[in-house]
């Protein structure tokens, strides 16, 4: 982890929250957590980290039809 993130992130005393969240693409697992993070952020504000906890895939006629991807997403507590 580089430390710039370890200083900012880190080394502050705010309080997060956790959630979970997971997204889907018909292209790529990338947009799969694009599409995750983009609906995730009209809801939640200050999101600052995730982690991708589980990655899935649909087949069809023996090739990949949809990505699914489970998200851990971090955020800052607005008053904190």
């Amino acid at each position: 982890m580089p430390d710039t993130f370890r200083r900012t992130a880190m080394s502050d005393n705010h309080t997060y929250k956790k959630v979970e969240i997971v997204g889907s693409s018909t292209t790529t697992i990338e947009d799969a957590i694009n599409n995750a993070l983009a609906e995730a952020s009209k809801s939640l504000s200050h999101l600052e980290w995730f982690e991708v906890t589980e990655t899935r895939g649909h087949i069809e006629n023996g090739k990949v039809a949809h990505f699914q991807v489970t998200l851990k997403v971090g955020f800052r507590i607005a008053a904190s």
